[in-house]
């Protein structure tokens, strides 16, 4: 920075970016491939809520393009509207923007990075102001790589950088005030219709992120989406718009049950969705499975959805009927914290730290709305089979001193000392300064930080705690597609998954190795159905006292200091559980004896 004295006053060149082009690319590829619909919605619900009025949103095909052969998406918007000269500084500068900027809120950057990045043949923006219509071009130059608006020359010779529009190009909407904006891809000919490669109900790819994107809309706007349009425009069967309401609209609409929890500076807004077709087939337009997600100025930031949310909603102690629950976090705000988004606004800082979701997550569970937990009950029923944990007990009672594993938590009142530099919640971990794992998947990849807010090992001069189970063995479940405890997805081609926060041991029974085992056994020994539970059975116990054990084991390390959270989190990952039940020889052995202590006398004859 260069600093000039005159005048008593302190005067500094200010500073400048060198290669604006590139600035906006590398943005660009942070945000999210659909952002853009986003940030174009966004400009046009301000931009009606600026005129007073009530007003109408609506995405759909540029017709007038289309009758040219040409395919392109467009946004039109019955706001205030923006003269050429408002269009010249409010579009070509990154920094500027109608609104009021602030973290918290639009930057007046977001539509320019994530439209324009992914639009380099060019975004058309027309407006209307007080009946008079205007258009620019911004697009990317192909020479120098810079973005900035077309120029154009008047029909008095005179040259600007936007062009008066005739009132026939005015969409029917638009009576005075309004704007379109038309998005051309990256090739003139390229259709901006079509979803982008990858994404989600791609027939219906509009209205699925603009519900999914907003939980509601502000009153008095209308807000639609083209669907079916490569059907003619007369069959409105199937070629028609359709109304965009945000995901509170469905939940209340398609759910048995509702209420807010209080959780650490925050509300757990949970729904309980009704048992109806549109849950297992999925509608196509909104989120219509189990899924979590944080709530922030009506937006939704941070889904889980699929096997990350399973997992999360697990962690909520949503451990069965998963399928059925959406929960969304929101933040209060108290005190000197701040709450802003990333770039690509998909997740939410506070206080430039990662949301707490493993405290929001413990707290939850702890206050279980009574519906919740009913249907966790009822779900859960379908999971019981002959209790395996009393033999295992008996059978591993005389090896547990060597684990020397015990689970406390810490409390005022409790009557042990605990050592609590490995007790975390969300974060580092205290005795090695590493993050957690994140809540959402099983190797870490997603969510936010969970973490250990348990300790195992007693300490003289620690801090006072409770035991919090009278043993180390976790709680087992299994669980399967077929009788609706797991969903596809959840733990698939996996043996198993653990909770450390519940010490809850989920063991997959659709997974191969166990199928195969009792497979190979049925037929061992006399290959009749009738026998197969008797197998099964078997399999189950012998295949449970080796993940138990594992479990256990894997505790056990805890404390050290060569064993960081990462990497017990790893030893007890699902692969990692699955890894464990892949040496089959003593298990084959065990249930082996077993079978022919039961059924030795149907046994196959060799002949």
């Amino acid at each position: 920075m260069t600093h000039l004295i005159k005048g008593g006053e302190e005067n500094f060149l200010a500073m400048s970016v060198s290669n604006i082009g590139f600035l906006l690319d590398r943005l660009g590829q942070d945000c999210h491939p659909l952002q853009f619909l986003r940030e174009l919605t966004q400009n046009s619900i301000e931009a009606v809520q600026r005129s007073g009025k009530p007003g109408e949103i609506i995405w759909d095909v540029d017709w007038v393009n289309f009758d040219f052969g040409l395919r392109k998406l467009c946004i039109t918007d019955t706001g205030d509207g923006m003269t050429g000269d408002e269009m010249v500084k409010f579009i070509n500068q990154l920094s500027s923007s109608v609104s009021e900027q602030s973290f918290s809120g639009n930057y007046g950057v977001g539509a320019k990075i994530a439209a324009a990045t992914r639009n380099t043949a060019g975004v058309i923006y027309l407006s209307w102001k007080n009946g008079d219509g205007s258009m620019i071009e911004l697009f990317r130059n192909q020479k120098t790589g810079q973005y900035g608006l077309k120029q154009f020359e008047h029909v008095d010779g005179t040259f600007a950088h936007y062009l008066p529009i005739e009132d026939t190009a005015r969409p029917g909407i638009i009576v005075t005030h309004g704007t379109r904006v038309v998005l051309k891809g990256k090739t003139v000919i390229e259709d901006t219709m079509q979803a982008p490669e990858g994404v989600a109900s791609p027939s219906r790819w509009i209205s699925k992120y603009l519900n999914t994107r907003y939980f509601r809309f502000p009153e008095g706007i209308a807000i639609k989406a083209r669907e079916g349009w490569e059907y003619p425009r007369t069959d409105k069967d199937r070629n028609y718009l359709r109304t965009i309401s945000g995901q509170e609209k469905y939940l209340n609409d398609h759910s048995v049950s509702s209420g807010k929890v209080q959780v650490t500076d925050a509300i757990a807004h949970w729904w309980i969705l009704k048992d109806e077709l549109a849950i297992t087939n999925n509608s196509g337009y909104v989120e219509s499975s189990g899924h979590v997600a944080a709530l922030y100025k009506d937006e939704l930031y941070e889904h889980s959805t699929s096997r990350a949310g399973m997992s999360r909603l697990q962690q909520f102690g949503v451990t069965f009927g998963y399928r059925f629950v959406v929960i969304y976090v929101e933040p209060l705000l108290k005190g000197s914290k701040v709450l802003t988004t990333n770039t690509s606004r998909t997740s939410l800082l506070l206080s430039n730290e990662p949301l707490p979701w493993a405290d929001w997550a413990a707290d939850f569970r702890e206050k279980l709305p009574q519906e919740i937990a009913a249907l966790v009950a009822e779900k859960a029923a379908a999971s019981t089979e002959e209790d395996h944990s009393k033999s295992i007990k008996e059978r591993l009672k005389d090896i547990l001193d060597i684990y020397k594993v015990s689970r406390y938590r810490p409390s005022p009142t409790g009557d042990v000392f605990i050592d609590d530099t490995q007790l975390t919640r969300g974060g580092a971990s205290k005795n090695t300064g590493t993050t957690a794992r994140k809540v959402g998947s099983s190797t870490g990849r997603g969510g936010g930080p969970l973490g250990n807010v348990y300790a195992v090992f007693e300490k003289t001069d620690g801090v006072p705690a409770k035991k919090t189970r009278p043993d180390v063995f976790p709680e087992v479940r299994w669980v399967s597609i077929k009788n609706g405890t797991r969903e596809s997805g959840d733990i698939e081609d996996r043996a198993a998954k653990y909770h450390r926060d519940q010490n809850l041991l989920l063991i997959n029974a659709d997974f191969r190795v166990f199928i195969d085992m009792v497979s190979h056994f049925v037929n061992e020994f006399g290959g009749s159905h009738d026998i197969e539970n008797v197998v099964r059975e078997a399999v189950h116990t012998w295949f449970e006292q080796a993940l138990t054990e594992t479990v256990i084991g894997i505790q056990g390390l805890e404390g050290s200091r060569e064993w960081s959270q990462n990497h017990i989190d790893s030893a007890i990952s699902e692969e990692s559980l699955t890894t464990s039940v892949m040496q089959r020889y003593h298990v084959m052995f065990a249930v082996k004896r077993e079978l022919g202590a039961k059924l030795g006398s149907r046994k196959k004859k060799v002949s």
